[in-house]
């Protein structure tokens, strides 16, 4: 039989990874936050004063690095970065803007797509992210695309930001998502989107618990 495999998608603060890490737990497969890569990769990229637009510099750096993902005994893919956990330096506002503009870069999207895949179907695994039901696996028997209100967003991302320490502007916030949204959905490689092979939830009035309860469903039906 083969691993199990659940896709969410959608945009920043849309709650993909509160709901992908306790959806995970309830399945007792691996939790795969695949932005933590991307992250990863932007600490790599700020670690070296190089401008994470500059497509061939952070390419070249994302070839250079290694990334690794290992199932750890909490149920989820830690993510390494030259065989250092990186969880506590990736979840700052800046660290956010730069994964965002590396991501964007074909070179790297392809080589966290080979280890996205190669974990996953190994172990199985709930995959959040922004492709992972378009590009990582667009055969995933059970998609989610979960998506909610902006200015909800917005709220939900600062009460994480201020959780890590961290206090930022509502209006810092809402101005950075609606700039990811756009720059997310309109790049030429994997933009954010959806058909109808998924599920859409819309999560503006759900907890979080809600929003797993209605995946459940779907996947036990």
């Amino acid at each position: 039989m083969k691993p199990l495999i659940v896709a969410i998608d959608g945009p920043a603060g849309a709650g993909k990874s509160t709901s992908a890490r306790e959806l995970a737990r309830r399945l007792g497969v691996p939790y795969l936050d695949t932005g933590a890569m991307y992250r990863a990769i932007a600490v790599a990229v700020l670690d070296r004063d190089v401008d994470p637009q500059d497509r061939a510099a952070v390419e070249t750096i994302a070839e250079a690095v290694r990334i690794e993902l290992s199932p750890d005994p909490a149920g989820r893919f830690e993510v390494l970065l030259d065989g250092a956990p990186v969880e506590g330096r990736i979840r700052t506002a800046e660290v956010g803007k730069a994964s965002s503009q590396v991501s964007a870069h074909s070179g790297v999207r392809a080589r966290m797509v080979e280890l996205q895949r190669a974990a996953a179907e190994r172990f199985g695994g709930v995959l959040e992210g922004r492709d992972i039901g378009t590009r990582v696996f667009p055969d995933a028997p059970f998609k989610f695309f979960l998506d909610a209100d902006p200015s909800v967003r917005s709220e939900r991302r600062q009460l994480q930001l201020a959780s890590a320490g961290q206090s930022v502007p509502l209006g810092q916030i809402s101005a950075d998502i609606a700039e990811r949204d756009h720059r997310d959905r309109t790049r030429a490689d994997s933009p954010l989107a959806a058909d109808d092979t998924y599920q859409h939830l819309d999560a503006t009035e759900l907890s979080a618990d809600e929003v797993v309860e209605r995946m459940l469903s779907v996947i036990r039906s």
